[in-house]
């Protein structure tokens, strides 16, 4: 019998310790992590998108939106000024991933035939077009002031404060189960970007990002590649806008905007490029970043509250993440995973340069 990879054990390891922390962490830290491991699904598919294929897009806050307003329009019962399908909740979470699979489907012949910056400025109408929306369609999304997000019930269990549920003497509400939902989800969206990354397809990927005259003449379909991408990667935010809005509990217009995407573009360049645990790492740092500073902004220079007179806690960490960014690009190419990749094989080669000492050179077989 095979013995697990030291990768797959690591794996397990690391997903028992997400599962054991919210029997430990406060609420602070609860909403932290469900903001981090949201932006980790988006940003694992962006990073599909354009990490391993090479499509610059500017409109992934787009599908983020569809991926959150579809789930409270399909979850929503029917009110006097809203409109809803009142749909069973998971249904409704599918069919939101769905709804933004469709939107990236009827934009992906724009993008299977562009490029780089064209295709940067094209997917960037997005935004406009999902904020017009947004703020017109007050039917559907409540208009300036949002909509309230309906709680998920899964086989009669709500991801909700009630009812009353205590685990080992620790009382489990709203945060606490969303963060078992969000890493439910999580790892098995790293799993199949893994996979995909891995495998054949994303040999393909990679070959279309780096010479795509080549991948055309080995016979790889560019198009077909390209679309199928950008509708996997859209169906990628449309899970994290829809798990960002059990998180907030309210969908509010102004949140999807160009700024969202700016923010999953830095966090695929800081975690590294290609990879979806770059993709995660990255969404960790951006996300968690603007958290810690608004925590503990009152004792860090320059910060303050807004409109006090100093730097705002969420203007701070885009400094420092656009810092992060040209550091990235100037000194690690390959990001955080990069450097973690480059400082594991210096370690490797070092290990097998020290020479033996004399206990190991008499255990060597003759």
């Amino acid at each position: 019998m095979s013995r697990p990879s030291p990768k797959a054990v690591a794996a397990l390891a690391a997903t028992a310790v997400l599962l054991a922390l919210p029997f430990y962490l406060d609420e602070f830290w609860l909403q932290t992590g469900l903001f981090a491991m949201s932006a980790a699904i988006g940003a694992i598919g962006l990073n599909l998108l354009t990490g391993a294929t090479g499509q610059l897009s500017m409109g992934h806050a787009f599908f983020l939106a569809v991926g959150a307003y579809g789930y409270v329009y399909l979850a929503s019962g029917p009110e006097p000024r809203l409109a809803g399908l009142g749909l069973p909740t998971p249904l409704a979470f599918a069919g939101a991933v769905v709804l933004a699979g469709v939107a990236g489907g009827l934009f992906s012949p724009i993008a299977a035939r562009l490029r780089g910056t064209y295709l940067g400025i094209a997917s960037l109408a997005l935004i406009f077009i999902g904020q017009h929306v947004l703020f017109n369609a007050e039917r559907v999304t409540g208009g300036f002031n949002g909509r309230d997000v309906p709680p998920l019930e899964l086989a009669g269990f709500r991801f909700d404060d009630t009812p009353e549920l205590v685990v080992f003497d620790v009382p489990l509400g709203a945060l606490e189960r969303l963060w078992f939902l969000a890493v439910l989800l999580l790892v098995p969206a790293a799993w199949i970007a893994r996979g995909i990354l891995r495998g054949r397809p994303g040999r393909a990927m990679n070959t279309i990002r780096d010479r795509e005259v080549a991948a055309a003449v080995m016979g790889v379909p560019v198009a077909r590649y390209r679309a199928g991408v950008f509708v996997l990667s859209s169906m990628y935010a449309g899970a994290a806008g829809a798990l960002l809005a059990l998180s907030f509990r309210r969908t509010v217009p102004d949140y999807f905007g160009m700024f969202l995407s700016l923010d999953y573009l830095a966090m695929i360049v800081i975690g590294g490029l290609g990879t979806a645990a770059g993709a995660v790492a990255g969404a960790v740092f951006v996300s968690v970043l603007p958290q810690l500073l608004t925590r503990f902004g009152d004792d860090l220079p320059l910060v303050a509250a807004p409109g006090s007179g100093g730097v705002s806690p969420a203007e701070a960490a885009r400094i420092l993440y656009g810092a992060a960014v040209v550091a990235v690009v100037l000194f690690l190419p390959g990001g955080l995973t990069g450097a973690w990749t480059r400082l594991r094989a210096t370690s490797s080669r070092r290990r097998a340069a020290r020479p033996l000492t004399r206990l190991e050179k008499e255990e060597q077989p003759v």
